[in-house]
């Protein structure tokens, strides 16, 4: 997509406080990546030579992947992970995957297979110690599937262990509540795509209007933009990060656009910085 439509690369960087962080472990940098969508039409290579450049400027201790690395078809996950075999990291690079990489019933196999062929850890209900058995890395099943079962995976982890939770849908929040999650890494939400400075996501207070009009008049919303409610359900977590009951949880706009385009809301390389409570 022309960059137009899309905006300028932004690196955004952020510190975060983890309780508990162990000493060897304070000043741990993390990049995220997520929102590919690379298809041909939704992410210029241009751009995601940027953002490739961008994450190793960053010299990062571990790069992190919240899913959609592609649209629909599966089929361009091969040249994207050739594409992503440039990233470096010194502790390695982590993945979890979006509702677009399981839309075919063989995708999650193919885009499982073509990440962990370019170096990448796919996490699906898994727990990695990258960082050593002191800050785990727990990666979630996609939301909308049918295996999207995170007790079994929580509860291994001692309530003491501080850990960082990737899950591409930012509504898992809420169902994480049940659980520590010093850090929880989405996407999903492509920063709501149009912000008006000073209002915020467009999409956010559409849906308090909606809210507003009577009964019979909203069951006909997805004629006046969309059924968004289909995307997610907490668009006040649309872009950002947020404070989840105890939780913490950081939703990155993400690379890819779909038209009309973006307006305020550029793609995003996030970088991390993790500090003591």
């Amino acid at each position: 997509m022309h960059w137009l439509f899309t905006g300028r690369l932004r690196v955004d960087e952020l510190t975060v406080k983890i309780a508990d962080l162990p000493k060897s472990l304070q000043g741990t940098k993390l990049v995220q990546l997520t929102d590919f969508h690379y298809d041909g039409i939704r992410i210029s290579e241009e751009l995601l030579a940027q953002a490739i450049e961008a994450t190793n400027e960053a010299e990062p201790d571990i790069i992190l992947l919240t899913g959609d690395y592609v649209t629909d078809d599966p089929t361009p996950i091969h040249q994207l992970a050739s594409r992503l075999k440039h990233l470096q990291s010194s502790s390695g690079i982590y993945a979890v995957l979006g509702n677009h990489d399981i839309h075919y019933k063989h995708s999650k196999t193919e885009i499982t297979s073509a990440l962990t062929s370019a170096g990448i850890h796919v996490l699906w209900n898994e727990i990695a110690y990258p960082l050593g058995k002191q800050l785990p890395i727990v990666g979630l099943a996609e939301y909308w599937s049918r295996e999207f079962n995170p007790a079994p995976v929580m509860d291994i982890l001692n309530s003491d262990t501080p850990r960082i939770v990737l899950s591409h849908n930012p509504d898992t929040a809420k169902i994480l509540q049940k659980w520590r999650v010093d850090l929880q890494l989405s996407g999903h939400t492509h920063g709501g795509h149009i912000v008006i400075p000073g209002f915020g996501p467009v999409i956010c207070h559409y849906q308090k209007f909606l809210k507003k009009l009577p009964a019979k008049i909203r069951r006909w919303k997805p004629l006046l933009l969309g059924d968004c409610g289909k995307v997610v359900q907490y668009w006040e977590w649309t872009k950002g990060f947020h404070q989840v009951s105890q939780n913490q949880l950081y939703v990155s706009r993400g690379l890819g656009t779909y038209r009309p385009g973006r307006l305020f809301c550029p793609p995003e390389v996030t970088v991390i910085t993790l500090v003591s409570l």
